[in-house]
């Protein structure tokens, strides 16, 4: 059922052409100097527990901050950055550093095969999603959507989002579909699905 389900939204997001604001990258670039101690100067992040923004599509990182800012999710470093941002400003960082281009990570060896085979085909004994249905083989995502590019990602951060998902902490998902995987899945499983992102493209 979960996964009829997880299609039709999908789908419906995918027909609705939903569409962000066209921001400018250049400016975007000259306001993203405070993000640049965090997320590095061209979002790639050097310490593992912050996200890559490099490459991440404009319509999440728009949402993401717009998130942030309305208190739908929290975080109180960029609760902070946020409160100041006109939709202009959110746009412009959006449209910088989803031009920027991502750096790779790498997977664990050890976790490789169990972190595939859970993003692709999911567990469904446990009624966990293969992650591909929305983040799609390459892990892409799906922009129209605002499902998230996961290519490359740092696994610590995929690790710590997921954890944050099943244990409430994060809840700012679609119709709490990340939520609902993330609850049955367990640590283990979590580690080796983010090791192998890390190292998808």
């Amino acid at each position: 059922m979960i996964y009829k389900t997880l299609i039709a939204i999908v789908a419906s997001m995918a027909l609705t052409g939903v569409s962000v604001a066209a921001g400018d990258a250049t400016a975007g670039k000259a306001k993203s100097v405070s993000c640049a101690a965090c997320h590095g100067a061209d979002g790639n992040s050097a310490n593992p527990t912050w996200p890559k923004l490099a490459g991440q599509s404009a319509s999440y990182i728009v949402k993401q901050l717009a998130d942030f800012k309305d208190k739908k999710r929290n975080d109180p470093l960029m609760s902070f950055q946020a409160a100041a941002l006109s939709s202009q400003d959110m746009d412009d960082l959006a449209a910088y550093f989803s031009s920027q281009p991502g750096s790779q990570g790498a997977a664990d060896e050890k976790l490789a095969a169990a972190g595939a085979k859970l993003y692709r085909g999911g567990n469904k004994k446990k009624g966990v999603a293969a992650c591909i249905a929305c983040h799609g083989p390459t892990g892409a995502g799906n922009p129209a959507a605002k499902f998230p590019m996961l290519s490359g990602q740092h696994a610590a951060y995929i690790e710590k989002a997921m954890k944050d998902f099943r244990e409430g902490a994060r809840n700012n998902d679609m119709n709490k579909m990340m939520q609902s995987v993330a609850e049955k899945m367990s640590d283990k499983e979590i580690q080796a699905v983010a090791s192998y992102i890390s190292g998808l493209h």
